[in-house]
C-alpha cells in the first residue's frame, strides 16, 4: 500500500529554510499577494504556486538562488531587465548574494495577472 502524499502549506515550505532565505521567500510571497490578491496559493510540484485564471507564478529556494517561474511569457516580456540574472525558458534565478529586485518582481507579477485575465476574457467571448 502506498503512503498518502502529505500536502504542505506555503508557510510550512518557507519555515524549512534558514532565516535569511525565509525572509527572501516571505518578501516574494508578499509581493505576489499584493499584486495578485485574488490568486489562489498552493503547493504544486513541491513549491509555492499561485493561480489566477491559470498558472500565474511559482517560486522555490535552492542552495545558491531562489528560482522564480513566471512562465515563458513572463521571462520574455522582461528580457532586457533580466540581463543580470540567469534565465531559461520560464525561469529566473535570483542569487542569494544579490538583493532581490522587488520592483521588477512586482512588474512581472502584474504583467502575469493582466496576461491571464486577458486570456480568460478572450475565452469567455
Amino acid at each position: 500500500m502506498r503512503a498518502a502524499r502529505m500536502q504542505i502549506s506555503v508557510d510550512d515550505y518557507i519555515s524549512y529554510y534558514p532565516e535569511k532565505t525565509r525572509e527572501r521567500l516571505q518578501k516574494i510571497r508578499a509581493i505576489i499577494r499584493q499584486c495578485a490578491p485574488e490568486a489562489t496559493e498552493t503547493i504544486s510540484y513541491g513549491m509555492p504556486a499561485y493561480k489566477y485564471n491559470g498558472v500565474l507564478v511559482y517560486f522555490a529556494a535552492y542552495g545558491n538562488h531562489i528560482g522564480f517561474y513566471p512562465t515563458p511569457a513572463g521571462v520574455n516580456a522582461f528580457r532586457e531587465e533580466l540581463v543580470d540574472y540567469h534565465t531559461s525558458k520560464g525561469a529566473i534565478q535570483f542569487p542569494h548574494e544579490k538583493p532581490l529586485p522587488y520592483k521588477l518582481l512586482e512588474e512581472i507579477v502584474r504583467f502575469r495577472v493582466a496576461e491571464n485575465k486577458n486570456k480568460s476574457e478572450k475565452k469567455d467571448e
